[in-house]
């Protein structure tokens, strides 16, 4: 009995030895390890990345000066990291003792294997580590493996594996190259919501959305700062606005995004770990397909697995070859990328920096000059640079609201730069420069000159301002505002003067002396005609404008683009925005005519003669301002006469020998 006590003492003693042997290895072994990350980071002048936070530290630094975190430099969103491979407080599971037999000791750390269709091969286990006797085999568990695995690093491909499909679930998937700015339809969709009125219950309690709010297989679920729904899977790095929640709809997107990365790699296109993937559906003709992208965050653009020619891209811009002028184009649609999908990204505090320095920029320009190429006004400009500044408070922080805010002007920046052919031999420099030899396209013909003199000029005078507004069919906003205002305040004047000159004229037919002049009362009536014509065409256009011409630029271009098909081109718009002004001075013209045919068909000779003069000298006073704004004068009219009529006759005779 004492013998058997002995053994089970013994037994008990050597596990205890074991035991602490086992400990001192693993602590020793631990020490080393530390110690060779430390000096690893003392080499690479970060020695306070590896202080622990409870204890002692390998480095004297204090745990307070350790080394703030590399502010982000891309709009990407946060790369989901690796589970580590062992975890603080360890569960150390220790078998039965057996006996010994002088074998060693494994080390088996299990962690979560990140093997995926883009990252082939098991994790590298630990080497096995060789332990005198005694030994016991002692499994080191970690904590248990997320629900997603990491992101991967390359080649990239999805990291989660695609479900099996099965016959009932088999799609046939056709990707086409879309473009964000257009052809991400998310403000047409116009999904329908039930009309009908009923009561909600709501359950007691606080009211938990988390359901709601959380992922289904791997799609999170996001709320743009707009209010739009999308979608955004963070290992595979794909948005879409597609419902996810949908289980056909979701194993399409897995499909076309397994299919979308296939393709990259196919082409032998390297991806960086920071590149999104944007999935669109499209149904056209019945037919469905899903547009797709790729937004690089290290080059700030956008590109396809494949070759892509888009008139959606270049946005009705000709001539556009060069690479380093539609770099500019993929910027902007880069900018349009993030401005959808702005949720889950930190602002980089250089971007800020940039929008201000461009912001500033435009505002100096507007200031010094009439011809600023800014695609905003002067007071728009002003209020930008304010916004900017309050996004300094946001940088290196997760807002969505101050990332959209920043997309938004970097991607009109970037078309404003795209549209002035930035950086190119024959880049725009000012807003009237035509780039395209288009200086003066108003037509030469015979009939628009007899109707710029019938209509007094004014023809000549809107068609210089609408070709200061739409440059090589382009608007110009800025300038765009400006005119329709300008015209709107001069059609509410020519309604004042129309119905006082209408008042005028019903007034002068009831003068009694009147009534026996035929030829007064025709004049008048033509007066009257032309004041209400006058007041008619002001209210008609002043309607036109306040309904639809303030709408967006893409509007205005498009309405411009119809006017210039026309049969006149957009000579026509210029005749007429004429009309208000030529009608109104067509019926003071009658109207005078009418008073002088009654001054000097009633009134003595001593009267005439008086008034003779004096209605000579207002004629000429009267033509004088339009003749000077045409460049007439006196001097010059016998020979700008000949010129109109017969242009062939003004041109120098030229011998030839």
């Amino acid at each position: 009995m004492r013998e058997g006590y002995i053994r089970m003492f013994s037994s008990w003693f050597r596990l205890i030895i074991k035991t602490t042997a086992f400990r001192s290895y693993r602590s020793l072994l631990s020490v080393l390890l530390r110690l060779i990350r430390h000096c690893q980071s003392v080499v690479n002048g970060k020695e306070g990345d590896f202080q622990e936070g409870s204890g002692l530290a390998l480095s004297s630094q204090p745990v307070a000066n350790q080394s703030e975190p590399t502010p982000p430099v891309s709009l990407a969103v946060p790369i989901l990291d690796a589970p580590p491979q062992t975890q603080p407080g360890t569960n150390v599971q220790m078998p039965t003792p057996e006996p010994y037999g002088g074998q060693n000791i494994n080390l088996n750390v299990s962690s979560y294997d990140t093997c995926s269709p883009g990252n082939p091969g098991p994790t590298a286990p630990f080497t096995p580590i060789s332990m005198p006797r005694p030994s016991i085999p002692v499994a080191v568990a970690t904590l248990p493996p997320p629900t997603n695995p990491p992101p991967p690093t390359n080649p990239p491909l999805p990291t989660n594996p695609i479900p099996p499909t099965t016959p009932a679930q088999t799609f046939n998937i056709f990707l086409t190259p879309i473009v964000p700015e257009s052809q991400v339809k998310r403000y047409e969709r116009h999904v329908p919501v039930d009309s009908e009125y009923k009561p909600v219950e709501v359950k007691k309690g606080p009211l938990d959305c988390s359901e709601e709010a959380a992922a289904i297989d791997g799609w999170q679920p996001l709320t743009h700062p707009e209010g739009a729904l999308f979608f955004y899977h963070p290992y595979k790095r794909v948005f879409t606005d597609a419902d996810a929640r949908d289980p056909d709809t979701a194993l399409k997107l897995a499909t076309a995004a397994e299919k979308a990365y296939r393709g990259a790699r196919n082409a032998d296109i390297f991806l960086h770990s920071s590149v999104e993937l944007a999935l669109e559906f499209i149904k056209e003709d019945g037919e469905e397909m899903w547009g797709y992208y790729f937004a690089d965050h290290e080059r700030r653009s956008i590109f396809w697995f494949e070759n892509h020619e888009s008139y959606d891209l270049i946005n009705n811009v000709r001539g556009a070859k060069r690479k380093s002028h539609i770099k500019y184009a993929l910027d902007s649609q880069y900018w349009r990328h993030i401005e959808l999908f702005p949720n889950k990204r930190v602002l980089p505090e250089d971007i800020v920096v940039t929008l201000k320095e461009i912001v500033m920029h435009a505002h100096a320009e507007n200031i010094t000059s009439d011809t600023c190429l800014a695609p905003f006004a002067p007071s728009e400009i002003a209020s930008m640079l304010g916004l900017v500044d309050l996004l300094k408070d946001s940088t290196n922080k997760e807002r969505e609201h101050s990332v959209w805010i920043a997309a938004r002007f970097m991607r009109l920046f970037c078309n404003a730069k795209f549209v002035n052919f930035c950086g190119q031999p024959g880049a725009r420099l000012d807003v009237d420069q035509s780039l395209y030899g288009e200086h003066d396209t108003r037509s030469k013909k015979i009939i628009l000159r007899v109707m710029n003199v019938i209509l007094f000029g004014s023809p000549d005078a809107q068609s210089r301002a609408i070709h200061r507004i739409w440059v090589d069919e382009t608007i110009v906003q800025p300038r765009w505002k400006d005119f329709i205002d300008r015209l709107t305040t001069e059609w509410n004047g020519y309604t004042i003067f129309s119905t006082v000159m209408l008042a005028v004229d019903i007034s002068f037919l009831a003068v009694p002396a009147v009534a026996s002049q035929a030829p007064a009362i025709v004049l008048a009536y033509l007066s009257s005609l032309c004041a209400l014509g006058s007041l008619v065409v002001s209210l008609i256009l002043a309607g036109q404008v306040n309904d639809s011409r303030r709408g967006s630029a893409a509007d205005v271009a498009s309405f411009m683009v119809g006017m210039s098909r026309s049969m006149l081109g957009l000579e026509s718009l210029a005749l007429m925005l004429s009309l208000p002004f030529a009608l109104l001075i067509w019926g003071m013209a009658f109207f005078a005519g009418a008073l002088s045919t009654l001054i000097f068909r009633t009134s003595g000779a001593v009267a005439v003669s008086i008034a003779s003069p004096i209605w000579i000298a207002i004629f000429v006073l009267a033509t004088w301002p339009v003749l000077a704004a045409n460049d007439i004068h006196i001097s010059q009219l016998r020979t700008w006469i000949i010129g109109q009529v017969l242009p062939q006759a003004a041109l120098p005779v030229s011998s030839h020998v």
